[in-house]
């Protein structure tokens, strides 16, 4: 990793180090709430063993068809409960990669070919990762999660003016934009404000990569909430998103999960990896983001065995 470039990401801040990464330092037929369609192998246990859950983000408006949307999002989670430690690596959504289901192209087609199983299937053979589960969010998924959770807070280091944001969510021309800002500081943000500072395009001077670490800050956020729920909250927390979260971690697990994320307390034991340059490039086919495997893949594997 000589002569990498690396950001780490204490609560507000940037700062510069030499190691090449960026870091934030110091599949059962679904069900609505908790899912995959394809076969996974056992789950470790949620309190010993370690496990990566595959987060997904997607567009699912009016303009996809249900079953074959986009990915806006897509962030590899690894815990380790014996340490206390996360590690969370976002993967550009316009990487061009090798698709499960064949062919070339932005990473985030994967889903739209074949679902969760697609995905899941893509970034394990690119990436050389094992995945157990996966959590799939759609955009009003992400808006009844926060606001069913009473709001996040956040500081919002990389502020969103959005002349052109998609107003495709609630009904009318999906195809129409309308004028968005977060502004910059700290913020009490209902779901619908929490949803356009992760998914504004426009405005950041990092593009995608900015867009990467807002995602990652506003999961920070929603975790930092669930220390509040029990496992008492689960039904009308899965009443109120309905079908727009699925995941492969049956409910049981989660309730399990729940003491166990609790104890997480500590941010500098919560990594955070962005693929910016040299890891990354411009100039692929269609717009696409190129990757430099020779960079990535020590990366990934130093942090998902």
């Amino acid at each position: 990793m000589a002569g990498g470039l690396a950001y780490f990401l204490p609560a507000a801040q940037l700062a510069l180090d030499a190691t090449g990464q960026v870091i934030r330092v110091p599949t059962p037929s679904p069900t609505d709430l908790f899912t995959s369609p394809v076969p996974q192998s056992p789950s470790p246990s949620p309190t010993t063993g370690a496990f990566t859950v595959l987060l997904l983000g997607s567009d699912d408006d009016s303009k996809f068809e249900s079953d074959h949307v986009l990915t806006q999002s897509m962030i590899l989670v690894r815990i380790v409960p014996s340490t206390k430690e996360v590690t969370m690596l976002s993967i550009p959504r316009d990487l061009y990669v090798h698709l499960s289901p064949g062919g070339f192209g932005k990473i985030d087609g994967a889903y739209s070919y074949g679902g969760p199983g697609a995905a899941i299937a893509t970034v394990s053979q690119d990436f050389g990762v094992h995945i157990d589960d996966y959590i799939w969010v759609g955009l009003l998924g992400l808006i009844k999660v926060i606001d069913a959770i009473g709001g996040i807070d956040v500081v919002t280091s990389h502020p969103v003016m959005d002349d052109y944001y998609p107003a495709d969510v609630y009904g009318g021309w999906p195809y129409d934009f309308e004028r968005v800002a977060v502004l910059g500081g700290p913020q009490h943000l209902d779901g619908i404000h929490a949803m356009q500072y992760v998914r504004s395009r426009h405005g950041d001077l990092q593009s995608d990569f900015g867009r990467s670490q807002r995602q990652q800050q506003v999961l920070m956020a929603i975790r930092q909430k669930a220390h509040q729920l029990s496992p008492e909250d689960l039904p009308k927390l899965s009443s109120a998103i309905g079908g727009e979260l699925k995941t492969s971690i049956p409910l049981s697990r989660v309730a399990a999960l729940l003491p166990l994320a609790a104890g997480f307390d500590n941010p500098d034991q919560i990594r955070q990896i962005v693929l910016l340059p040299p890891y990354t490039h411009g100039d692929g086919p269609d717009g696409s983001i190129q990757p430099d495997w020779a960079r990535i893949l020590p990366l990934v594997h130093k942090y998902f065995p």
